[in-house]
C-alpha cells in the first residue's frame, strides 16, 4: 500500500543483507545520507544524541528545535524528517526490531520503555548536566566496539545501548509513585495501545477495546483520564488522524481513497471528522504541509 512517504529499512540504506544496527556520528550519517532529511518512514528503530547542532526536527508532524544534549527515540512506522542550520553533531544508533529479540528472548522488551511508546512528545529528552558525559562516555564505547574485531563485539553493543535505555528510562523514575496498582495501570494502557495500533481503522469505540481487554468501558477510560490525562476516545481519534496525516502528504491519493482506507462510511464524514480535531479540512492541511 502506497502512501507517498519512502519507507527504509536498514539493508536498503547500507545495501549490506541481514544488517541489524548503523552506528555512526552524526555529522557522517547526514552527509552521507542526505535523501534521509526529508519525510521518511523507518522500519527499524532509531535513536539521535545531539551534542552540538541548531535546527528543527519534525516527527509525526510534530516539531521539536534542535539542541545539544538531546536524545530522540523513534520506533518502527514514525514519519520524520530534518532541516540543520549548518552541521549537526552527535551519534546515530538504527537497529532493527530484531537487533534484542534473540538476545532477550523477550519480544515485547523495549516496550517497556515509555520513550519508545510513539509519543513524539515523550521520545526527545533533554539529558541533565550530571547525565551528560555518562551518555557521551556510552555511545563513544559503542562507536569503539563497533570497529572493533573483538569477540562477541555486538553482544558488548547491545549491553552497552541497554545502559543508555535504562539510564534514560531512571530519569523519569521521580515522576511516578510505583504500586502494583499502578503497574497494572500502565500494563492496561500498553495493551490497549497495541490493540489500537493493530484495530483504529476497524474499531473505533472506547467500548469495543474494552471488551477486549475484559474490562468495563469506564475503567478503560478512567484509566487513560488517571495516567495519560485523556480520554479512551481521544487515543483512538489521535491514531486514526495520525494516519489521516500520513496519508494526505501524498498527493497522488485523492481525499476520498483515504476516507476508504481509514473505513469512514463516505468523503464528507471523513471531512467532517478531520476538521473537527485539527481545525482545518484534509484540503487545507494538504496544501499547508
Amino acid at each position: 500500500m502506497n502512501n507517498g512517504i519512502p519507507i527504509y529499512d536498514i539493508c536498503t540504506i547500507t545495501d549490506v543483507k541481514d544488517d541489524e544496527i548503523i552506528i555512526s556520528r552524526f555529522s557522517e550519517y547526514s552527509a552521507n545520507y542526505k535523501h534521509l532529511h526529508s519525510p521518511h518512514r523507518h522500519a527499524f528503530y532509531h535513536v539521535v544524541f545531539f551534542t552540538e547542532g541548531k535546527g528543527q526536527h519534525t516527527i509525526d508532524f510534530e516539531t521539536f528545535v534542535v539542541k545539544s544534549n538531546q536524545i530522540y527515540f523513534m520506533v518502527p512506522g514514525q514519519v520524520h524528517s530534518w532541516d540543520f542550520e549548518g552541521i549537526a553533531e552527535g551519534y546515530i544508533i538504527n537497529f532493527s526490531p530484531s537487533f534484542y529479540q534473540s538476545f532477550l528472548l523477550r519480544p515485547d522488551f523495549l516496550d517497556q520503555f515509555y520513550f519508545f511508546g510513539a509519543n513524539a512528545h515523550e521520545s526527545v529528552i533533554d539529558v541533565p548536566k550530571a547525565e551528560q558525559q555518562k551518555i557521551i562516555d556510552l555511545f563513544e564505547n559503542i562507536l569503539q566496539e563497533s570497529v572493533s574485531q573483538r569477540k562477541m563485539n555486538m553482544d558488548m553493543i547491545r549491553i552497552l545501548l541497554l545502559q543508555i535505555f535504562l539510564k534514560i528510562d531512571r530519569l523519569n523514575e521521580n515522576k511516578e509513585q510505583f504500586s502494583s496498582e499502578n503497574n497494572y495501570n500502565h500494563t492496561l494502557l500498553s495493551n490497549f495501545k497495541k490493540l489500537i495500533e493493530l484495530n483504529y481503522t476497524k474499531l473505533k469505540l472506547p467500548k469495543e477495546y474494552a471488551a477486549l481487554l475484559y474490562i468495563t468501558p469506564n475503567h478503560l477510560n478512567a484509566i487513560c483520564q488517571d495516567v495519560l490525562g485523556v480520554s479512551a476516545g481521544e487515543l483512538i481519534r489521535n491514531r486514526i488522524i495520525l494516519e489521516a496525516k500520513r496519508l494526505l502528504i501524498n498527493l497522488d491519493l485523492p481525499i476520498s481513497e483515504i476516507a476508504y482506507r481509514l473505513n469512514f462510511n463516505d468523503n464528507s464524514y471523513f471531512t467532517k471528522f478531520f476538521k473537527k480535531h485539527v481545525d482545518i479540512t484534509p484540503e487545507e492541511f494538504r496544501k499547508k504541509n
